[in-house]
């Protein structure tokens, strides 16, 4: 079987690049081993996102006396909330079956591996072996949850976050390791199911990657919410030989044992680039991420590498970004290489955090001088209405030339307004225009225009 393009993956960098490429007009075959959407439609980025809007609905009827409302009897049905991710989860990837046989892309079934001469084996289910041919080969076979060696993942007492999103039962305690996003995200959902958690975190800020002042706020709200927060802590060992696990962590002041039901490990992701052919092929590696240039080719003519294990953003928005860039060089189409300094971060826990170019700190240590604004929640019309006034929006401005250099957005629903700040820092918008753009109000966005105004002392509202 002879194809334009293959596609080794089917995650959300492989099917729209799949779906890119077929609008080329490109005949375009598809390789995936378990169910189309990949990691983040099946077990990461929408599944999630429902686990935590039945938390969300629940902590809301858990606090309806603050609405002016009375709820007699609130229950939950842990069962019932799992089953309903997986339902949005199944149902998406029905959406993306659709959206292959509408764009007229053949799904190939099984383990995809690319060999020499453009062409890869696919061995299905039943260990039967197929080859195909194609121009151009994508590889784009994303990642998975990273292993400590301290910290094995036994899929029972040690889970990983497929684990986190299917278990049977809810547990009494948990200990979860690492704070990124998918730590403090599950951290949420399941202290406000009931769980008792406490999150481990190696380095100083919770959120290590976002400004410090988002951390801080961060740990603030979840200290609020009964989230204990352990950062300069490092889990050395787990004893799973009793009916819970018992984990040794060392802290400044010394090590000190957690007793829990369950540990979660959340401490990362590892590339899937096992296996899949690259030593044979000839494609070369560097600490785990495939090599390419700007348009994703590797050293090896035809073939190309997009998403998780490529260097820079392990994000669903940027392997898809990759891979439309990556086939419209191929098609010809004019087109120009990301700016990966211009790509929004968003975490969907309780308060959300939405983040978009340098943190203050980063601005500072590069020489910039810089003119800062920041407007709190608290401040907010539409944020006292809505009851939800923890956080805030900071923004960061080079104060010789007006550049947007970062945006900082802690707070309810900031992850649908961090596209404003995206937008505003492609066009070089000023910040006399972000004045001057009348926001509606009442809104949370209005804070984006206030945060603008006290960096150049405009500020109204506080």
């Amino acid at each position: 079987m002879k194809y334009d393009i293959i596609i080794v993956g089917s995650g959300p960098g492989g099917y729209v690049t799949a779906i890119r490429a077929s609008q080329l007009g490109f005949k375009v075959g598809i390789v995936e081993k378990e169910n189309l959407g990949g990691i983040c439609l099946n077990w990461g980025c929408i599944p999630t996102k429902a686990l935590l809007k039945s938390a969300q609905v629940y902590d809301y009827m858990k606090h309806a006396e603050q609405y002016g409302l009375k709820v007699s009897q609130v229950e939950k049905d842990f069962e019932a909330v799992i089953k309903r991710s997986r339902n949005v989860a199944d149902g998406m990837s029905k959406g993306v079956q659709f959206l292959m046989k509408k764009n007229k892309i053949e799904l190939i079934e099984g383990f995809g591996k690319v060999l020499p001469d453009k062409k890869v084996l696919v061995t299905n289910a039943d260990g039967i072996v197929s080859t195909y041919e194609a121009d151009h080969i994508i590889i784009a076979t994303g990642a998975r949850a990273r292993e400590l060696p301290n910290l094995p993942i036994d899929g029972e007492k040690i889970i990983g976050y497929r684990q986190a999103m299917t278990l049977k039962q809810q547990p009494k305690k948990m200990i979860v390791v690492g704070s990124g996003a998918i730590g403090v995200e599950f951290a949420y959902f399941y202290q406000t199911m009931g769980t008792e958690v406490t999150i481990v975190e190696f380095l100083p800020n919770l959120v290590p990657l976002e400004d410090e002042e988002v951390s801080k706020q961060l740990e603030r709200s979840f200290r609020k919410a009964g989230i204990k927060t352990m950062v300069n802590s490092e889990v050395l060992s787990v004893d799973i030989s009793g009916e819970g696990v018992k984990a040794i962590v060392k802290t400044k002041k010394g090590e000190e044992i957690l007793e829990a039901d369950i540990v979660l490990s959340a401490v990362g992701i590892k590339s899937n680039i096992e296996n899949i052919g690259l030593e044979e092929v000839g494609i070369k590696v560097d600490r785990d991420k495939i090599l390419v240039d700007e348009y994703y080719r590797t050293n090896i003519e035809g073939y190309y590498a997009i998403g998780d294990i490529v260097p820079g953003h392990a994000l669903a928005h940027v392997a898809s970004a990759e891979g439309i860039t990556c086939v419209e060089k191929i098609a010809g189409v004019k087109t120009e290489p990301i700016d990966y300094g211009n790509i929004p971060g968003c975490t969907y826990a309780s308060p959300e955090i939405a983040s978009v170019g340098l943190t203050e700190k980063k601005a500072l240590e590069l020489g910039y001088e810089i003119k800062v604004g920041k407007f709190p929640f608290t401040a907010s019309g539409k944020a006292q209405a809505a009851g939800t006034i923890d956080g805030f929006i900071k923004v960061i401005f080079d104060a010789k030339y007006g550049e947007w250099l970062g945006c900082h957005m802690i707070g309810a629903g900031v992850t649908d307004m961090i596209a404003e700040a995206v937008l505003g820092r492609k066009l070089e918008t000023t910040a006399h225009e972000i004045l001057k753009t009348v926001h509606p109000h009442p809104t949370m966005s209005e804070a984006l225009m206030e945060a603008v105004a006290a960096a150049y002392g405009e500020v109204i509202h506080i």
